[in-house]
């Protein structure tokens, strides 16, 4: 069964367990879904209203946007505990002989490389997705700006979550520029997309009279 597909207790059952699925790329995946139907919200509520026929057409762009977004990131869910299973089989392999050593190597290194794309997209897909919360929070209803300052918030912390599985993947690859170049992209996508969720939380804070 999809992650997306379980109850709410089912899935938080999962991940206090001791399984290795779901874990951390997982649970940054799901935070992300729900800051972009947080985002959806808010651009829900705005749609439709007088005071804000100025943006009507954006706001019904953002609804299309951020409904696909929250999709995505349900589906990294899955990709992510997909792609962690055959590291997982890699670990298991023996390594007594030459032969048995050569080939956990290439089958580990093989697998390191597949178990890190899933949270680089999610790193991407919330890079995707704070410039629309920017948006709605900016724009959107007053009475949902509580909401997009929590969206940001929570796309910040899937954002760096998804990149602690970044670095632990590439921190055991054998091709150290390949990893490096993960790791570059890691942080830019950190510097600039966690700036401007800091930028939009503390903006709605102020509002508020934080």
């Amino acid at each position: 069964m999809a992650f997306r597909d379980q109850t709410i207790d089912t899935f938080i059952q999962e991940l206090s367990s001791k399984a290795p699925i779901p874990g951390g790329g997982g649970a940054s995946a799901l935070v992300g879904a729900i800051a972009a139907s947080l985002t959806h919200m808010v651009a829900a509520l705005t749609v439709g209203k007088p005071k804000y026929a100025a943006v009507e057409a954006e706001m019904q762009g953002l609804l299309k946007e951020t409904e696909s977004l929250a999709n995505r990131f349900l589906a990294l869910m899955d990709e992510d505990a997909a792609a962690f299973e055959p590291l997982a089989q890699a670990y298991r392999l023996p390594k007594e002989t030459e032969e048995e050593k050569a080939n956990k190597s290439a089958r580990m290194e093989a697998a390191l490389k597949s178990a890190v794309q899933p949270p680089l997209e999610i790193m991407e897909t919330c890079a995707k997705a704070l410039p629309l919360i920017a948006q709605c929070a900016e724009k959107g209803s007053v009475v949902a700006v509580s909401d997009a300052g929590v969206a940001a918030s929570l796309c910040r912390a899937a954002l760096e979550g998804a990149s602690l599985n970044v670095f632990i993947n590439t921190q055991g690859m054998q091709d150290k520029s390949y990893a490096e170049s993960l790791n570059q992209r890691a942080r830019e996508l950190l510097s600039r997309y966690g700036a401007q969720a800091e930028t939009i939380f503390q903006a709605v804070s102020k509002r508020l009279g934080a």
